[in-house]
């Protein structure tokens, strides 16, 4: 030490916290043989760096939160003006009836059991009013809204000892907060993002053994496991989570949450799904972070969505990242060379499925309806006229399943593809059941808005009256129906968050005469119906 200046052993002038311990070894060598005094005097001095490193972590943490404090108030609340006509009217009072049953009979549980005047819990999140609450600010509703943010300022709570599935409260519960926030301004939905859901969701990356996360979530313990049943996440789940983990980053400044799902997104684009062009298998492992072999390829369950963000990705950061565009490109010529097929003898197009990643299967799923929608999105993003002429021909076929005694969707279709059929389609008896699921509805929102056709939004108003006919619960709610083919129905005493969420909201905007309300070219609807602002990177 002789000749050197004898430094503290950490001050916030002397730089950074990694040269404490280089300075506390060297001055222990020094004093260790000095007198019991010095060395008294040496051990006082640690103890007051100690202090000052503990306290100069704590300020870090301040000024990091100075920060996001700054990012967070720049949001400010739109302004939205109610129903404009009679059609919006009936769908905004609909959606009170709905509220109204939930509030009465499962305030703050996850879903309401309508019929049996219960309800149902899955997440204990209160996810009909997170998932729903910004259906309700677009409507207008300022008592519904006052209700279900007070519930969520003082009510809401992660800590809940059970796992939760990934994909389902990103989609539902992180994108309902990130929305509600970004449509009100309010910062309290910012911060149950960040502080009690956000980091709670991230050992779902951490703790798995490759870049494909865990299905399920502690939120209390913050561990993660797969399934009982294996150890494979599904293609959807995976890569459905980036608009919003992207989306609440940009509002925290914590790029954490963006990199860590990207990364998932960047792993399945270089494993390529080469095998079948661009469209991959249903599962992958979340060990060794690869497809399962020979799985179901398609549009429908447990797949669907990876596509569609797929585009939505390369929308929200404003068509920067050319692979996600080339990505979804590649798919839908893909799914045209393969999928695409036509039944007898109407010509219905529809999207079937590669059993096994080989036979072709002419079955399609409701939720595959959401492709007409993505379709018509990229079209007015720069995809070719084609695109648009598929989405037309999937929505018309989408609207032939609502062909039925109820008038409601069935959970699954099968077409008949051989010269001198009499009906295009068919519903099995296991898959007559309705979930009031929005994906045809959604598409229709996007073709209505895009190409103006009017026959989109009488599309929509008669699904909706038939759902008033046949799934409303005169005590409050709406129900799911176990078969769309008998009359009367018979109900599955369940009314699903998505429901409010997504059903209702795109019949609200399908019926807008100005087709004003959140444009395309500002806002990009996540999977779950809610809408997030589309950055310039």
């Amino acid at each position: 030490m002789r000749g050197e200046s004898v430094l503290p052993l950490y001050s916030r002038q002397n730089g950074s916290r990694s040269k404490f311990w280089l300075n506390y070894r060297r001055l222990f060598n020094y004093y260790r043989s000095r007198s019991k005094m010095t060395r008294l005097l040496f051990w006082l001095m640690l103890l007051s760096s100690i202090y000052l490193v503990t306290q100069a972590k704590i300020d870090d943490v301040q000024i990091d939160e100075a920060v996001v404090e700054s990012k967070i108030v720049q949001s400010s609340a739109l302004i939205f003006e109610g129903p404009k006509n009679e059609r919006q009217r009936a769908v905004v009072k609909a959606f009170q009836h709905a509220w109204s049953g939930y509030k009465l009979y499962a305030w703050g549980h996850d879903q309401l059991k309508p019929v049996s005047k219960s309800y149902s819990d899955w997440f204990d999140t209160g996810l009909t009013i997170v998932d729903s609450i910004d259906t309700a600010i677009i409507m207008g509703l300022e008592k519904e809204v006052a209700e279900g943010t007070e519930w969520i300022r003082d009510k809401l709570s992660f800590e809940h000892d059970r796992f939760v599935n990934l994909f389902e409260v990103t989609i539902r519960v992180l994108g309902g907060l990130l929305t509600s926030f970004h449509l009100t301004g309010d910062k309290m939905f910012a911060e149950k993002k960040r502080k009690d859901l956000g980091e709670r969701l991230l050992p779902a990356f951490t703790h798995s053994k490759s870049k494909v996360p865990l299905s399920d979530v502690n939120l209390k313990r913050r561990t993660a496991k797969p399934p009982q049943w294996s150890s494979e996440s599904s293609l959807s789940e995976i890569t459905t989570l980036q608009l919003e983990f992207r989306d609440l980053s940009r509002i925290t400044g914590n790029k954490t949450f963006e990199r860590i799902a990207f990364e998932v997104s960047e792993h399945v684009h270089k494993l390529g799904c080469e095998d079948h062009n661009g469209l991959c298998g249903m599962y992958l492992d979340s060990g060794s972070g690869k497809f399962r072999p020979s799985t179901t390829i398609t549009f429908g369950a447990r797949a669907d969505s990876y596509y569609e963000y797929l585009l939505k990705q390369w929308v929200q950061t404003g068509k920067k990242i050319y692979w996600l565009k080339e990505d979804y490109a590649n798919a839908m010529k893909a799914m045209e060379e393969k999928l695409w097929r036509h039944s007898e003898p109407k010509s219905l197009w529809f999207v079937g499925e590669l059993i096994n990643g080989q036979t072709y299967s002419p079955k399609m799923d409701h939720l595959v309806c959401f492709l007409a929608g993505t379709l018509a999105l990229g079209k007015i993003n720069g995809f070719p006229d084609s695109h648009l002429d598929m989405a037309e021909k999937l929505a018309e076929t989408c609207q032939n399943m609502y062909i039925n005694p109820s008038g409601l969707g069935p959970e699954i279709a099968h077409f008949n593809m051989l010269p001198g059929s009499k009906d295009d389609l068919y519903v099995k008896p296991l898959d007559a059941h309705c979930l009031l699921r929005p994906e045809a509805i959604e598409a229709w929102f996007y073709l209505y808005r895009i190409t103006g056709d009017k026959k989109y939004q009488e599309w929509g108003w008669s699904a909706f009256k038939a759902i008033e006919q046949h799934a409303r619960i005169a005590t409050g709610g709406y129900s799911s129906v176990n078969n769309v083919k008998r009359l009367p129905v018979t109900y599955r005493d369940l009314m699903e968050s998505f429901y409010l969420a997504e059903t209702l909201k795109y019949l609200y905007l399908l019926f807008e005469d100005d087709q004003k309300t959140l444009p395309f070219d500002q806002w990009v609807f996540n999977t779950e119906a809610h809408p997030l602002p589309i950055y310039d990177h």
